[in-house]
């Protein structure tokens, strides 16, 4: 881990460097609700199929505390774009006015 180098955001953006995939996620979410991994497994599979095809409808989905998905026409595509929460910009010492725990 990179030591902390005095400017905000750099140690957690350091602690952050793992990727966490899909499965990853299904066990972290089955530990932390005490749920079994197939059942949380369904259910996320169900909420990316859903945000999939309401993007692919061109309608945004907005995830209060998250952030915001969108696509719009463009001049030779479609544009994708994602609007991170006030919490979230604020986890990366980006301008917010969240003051909650992070």
């Amino acid at each position: 881990m990179a030591a902390d180098s005095g400017t905000p955001g750099k140690e957690r953006l350091s602690l952050m460097a793992e990727r966490v995939d899909k499965p990853e996620l299904v066990d972290r979410v089955a530990r932390r609700l005490d749920r079994d991994g197939e059942t949380v497994g369904e259910i996320v599979e169900g909420f990316l199929e859903e945000v999939y095809q309401a993007l692919k409808r061109g309608d945004s989905v907005s995830l209060r505390g998250f952030g915001s998905f969108y696509v719009r026409a463009g001049r030779d595509s479609w544009v994708f774009r994602f609007n991170p929460s006030q919490r979230l910009r604020a986890l990366f010492g980006w301008s917010s006015t969240y003051h909650g725990p992070l």
